[in-house]
């Protein structure tokens, strides 16, 4: 449960920010094209999880190595 909220988190408070700050500037000008939402909040995941690929990528490496590789090999 741990590991899939450390692998998760960056991405999910990333769509989170951006998510509020194109809201509150969709508020603020009064525009409400329904890409403007998709298309930044996508493109910050997509950069935050290049960004971060690397560290969930040896993360979920060690679990499995560590935890569970040993359970389906019988140790």
């Amino acid at each position: 449960m741990m590991l899939g909220l450390m692998v998760s988190w960056p991405v999910l408070t990333v769509a989170l920010v951006s998510g509020l700050g194109i809201g509150l500037l969709q508020a603020l000008t009064s525009i409400q094209e329904l890409t403007l939402t998709f298309v930044p909040k996508l493109a910050a995941m997509l950069l935050t999880l290049w960004v971060g690929m690397s560290i969930m990528g040896q993360l979920l490496v060690n679990y499995y190595q560590d935890q569970v590789i040993p359970i389906i090999a019988g140790g």
